[in-house]
């Protein structure tokens, strides 16, 4: 399985969603239930997943799947 699609399982069972909705549009404003406990629990299974630890201010900037990948790739994961 390669990061991308890990990262995209992880949206997928944190948000109850299909790989296909995972687009631009896809963010906290968008979302129904996207509250501060998935944010939590969304980079919580990003710093597992990718095992990195991210800094607070990451955490506070993963609002959506696009901003998830720009955080990523700040830490050299290849998606």
């Amino acid at each position: 399985m390669n990061n991308v699609e890990k990262l995209n399982e992880i949206f997928v069972e944190i948000f109850s969603c299909n790989v296909s909705e995972l687009k631009t549009e896809f963010n906290k404003d968008a979302i129904d239930g996207w509250d501060s406990v998935r944010q939590l629990t969304l980079t919580s299974a990003i710093e597992d997943t990718f095992d990195v630890l991210l800094d607070p201010e990451d955490i506070i900037a993963c609002t959506s799947y696009n901003a998830v990948i720009d955080v990523l790739r700040k830490y050299e994961i290849e998606l």
